[in-house]
């Protein structure tokens, strides 16, 4: 989950909302990433996305089994179908997302009849820390 902290850091330094997105097997991280969607002009431009796409380029493989991913923000309905067709084994995220989360709120991706992969689900991992940097993040923009 550090990883994914630092690259939301990285995105926020950016301007870009702080989200960071981390992938690993067996302990080696394979990919991270922060969001890119301001940067990239890229409405997909997520950080779960994007560690998703470099993870499947660092495996040489569109599957990504055996794989863990850790974001700082529940992910949207978008991610989750993304963390499903990779077939990641566990995601671990650390804030809710009562708005825009497609988890544990909203569509509740994982729950509905097309996934045809549901991840291992652990949340409230340093949740505190991630809505903090959030909430920082966007009083510093109003």
């Amino acid at each position: 989950m550090s990883c994914a902290f630092s690259a939301a850091r990285v995105a926020m330094a950016r301007g870009e909302v702080p989200i960071g997105a981390a992938i690993a097997r067996n302990g080696r991280v394979l990919a991270r990433a922060g969001n890119q969607v301001l940067s990239d002009r890229d409405p997909a431009a997520h950080a779960e996305i994007l560690a998703i796409r470099r993870a499947c380029l660092a495996l040489a493989s569109e599957r990504l089994y055996g794989c863990d991913i850790y974001v700082t923000l529940e992910p949207c309905a978008m991610c989750a179908a993304a963390i499903s067709f990779a077939r990641l084994r566990r995601l671990y995220f650390a804030a809710p997302d009562p708005k825009s989360g497609g988890v544990e709120h909203g569509v509740r991706f994982f729950a509905g009849p097309s996934c045809h992969h549901a991840p291992e689900v652990y949340g409230g991992i340093r949740e505190s820390e991630a809505a903090l940097m959030l909430r920082s993040f966007f009083e510093a923009r109003r």
